[in-house]
């Protein structure tokens, strides 16, 4: 049976009880000074760097605490962003889902530990607010909105015939052939229905993710170890438990294995196609960047780090069909498949409690609502949001002290749908 990831909010238990002004970093002094008190720095090798509140911190400050590989703008001008800053959001009413009482949208910004956030309505920011540690140029890492950006390149891919969602991913990754993966298609990889023997209980240090996060060098590894060292290293640990296919299951493995599919498919590294394909082509402002492992392989499955205002033009791009900054950027044809949403009877099983009727697909979540509103999501309040029929697009990077989304989403869903509803009825 698959495993039940978190379906309701976990508690918070000490020190979680810090509110967003509370764990402030620089109410709190977390690394500030020359050089900062030692009881105010936050190191990688003590595990520090991952526990909350030092995490509100550390989520703006990624490059300084893991290696990683640059991904260019090039020398193009920046695509504009029109600014028509609107007064009357913060008051939007909304009442989370299981409470008594509403809040406004700008409670829910801090009940969610937001870091950064801008809203886009008809490609015109018109909500644009950041907290914490995060400033409008700095970098934020976006965790598993990273899996949304892969899976948009293997969608591209598909729709361009380099690479083909029938084929077992083995066809490219011989490496793959003799793990669990071996018999997976490559579209059973993209949609998450593959059958493995991996968890991703994020408050287990003994899941299948804190192993993967140890191997690739995102969690202190003991020198001594004797699990394998590299992310493709481990991926070829991994085994088959179950059918391939038959229900969606939630593994960030399989982002590791599209990413290597796609760059022997091509012969490119994952950092130059996110800059030839995406950030060469979008018009972004900065450059981004995405942490390796010791091996100088790309963290796929949620490493990319950028500014808010970046994350926010791939939404509008998807939001347009593909089409931005004065050209096509993404295929029509792969949007379409992205947008179509996946099988929602494959999706039920997972036991999504707060996302019923839902579905994944191409490495995107999609609520199968009349209003088209499909997201990027990611870990501690990552996301991207696209509501094409209320033609607007959400970025938002946080640090929740907690991982699964299902602790923010009873404040953040009725948040996305209440700012729909109001720029719908007020367009401005």
């Amino acid at each position: 049976m698959p495993h039940i990831m978190n379906p309701l909010p976990d508690f918070l238990p000490p020190p979680h009880e810090l509110d967003a002004d509370a764990s402030c970093p620089s109410r709190l002094g977390w690394m500030q000074g020359s050089p900062p008190p030692p009881e105010r720095v936050v190191r990688f090798d003590t595990g520090d760097s991952r526990k909350f509140p030092q995490t509100r911190w550390t989520f703006s400050h990624t490059r300084e605490l893991h290696p990683t590989l640059n991904i260019t703008r090039g020398d193009a001008p920046a695509a504009a962003l029109p600014r028509v800053l609107r007064t009357d959001l913060d008051d939007i009413a909304l009442t989370p889902i299981g409470a008594g009482r509403p809040i406004s949208f700008a409670e829910s910004l801090k009940a969610n530990y937001t870091d950064g956030i801008v809203v886009l309505h008809r490609g015109r920011i018109v909500l644009e607010r950041y907290f914490g540690a995060l400033s409008e140029h700095q970098p934020h890492i976006a965790f598993s909105v990273t899996k949304s950006f892969i899976g948009t390149l293997g969608a591209m891919l598909v729709a361009e015939g380099v690479l083909d969602e029938v084929r077992p991913v083995a066809h490219w990754v011989p490496e793959l052939a003799a793990c669990g993966f071996g018999a997976a298609s490559l579209g059973e990889v993209m949609d998450m229905t593959t059958a493995l023997d991996f968890s991703e209980v994020y408050t287990d240090p003994n899941s299948g993710i804190a192993a993967y996060a140890r191997a690739g060098g995102l969690a202190p590894r003991a020198a001594d170890s004797p699990q394998p060292e590299g992310l493709y290293a481990f991926l070829q640990t991994v085994r088959a438990a179950g059918v391939h296919g038959a229900a969606f299951t939630y593994r960030s493995v399989n982002t590791d294995v599209l990413a290597w599919v796609i760059q022997r498919a091509t012969g490119e590294r994952i950092e130059t196609l996110l800059s030839d394909r995406f950030w060469r082509t979008l018009g972004v402002e900065r450059d981004a960047h995405i942490i390796c492992d010791a091996h100088g392989m790309p963290f796929a499955a949620g490493g990319l780090c950028t500014t808010v205002r970046d994350l926010a033009r791939m939404g509008e791009m998807m939001r347009c069909e593909g089409a931005f900054n004065g050209r096509q950027i993404v295929p029509a044809a792969a949007v379409a498949a992205i947008r179509g949403g996946g099988n929602p009877a494959k999706f039920t099983p997972a036991g999504y409690a707060l996302l019923p009727g839902w579905s994944y697909r191409h490495q995107w979540w999609n609520s199968q609502q009349s209003d088209g509103m499909f997201m990027a999501r990611g870990i501690h309040g990552q996301a991207i949001v696209i509501n094409p029929g209320a033609e607007m697009v959400v970025a938002r990077y946080a640090s929740h002290p907690l991982a699964a989304n299902a602790n923010l989403d009873p404040t953040s869903l009725p948040a996305w749908a209440a700012l729909a509803q109001h720029l719908t009825r007020h367009p401005g």
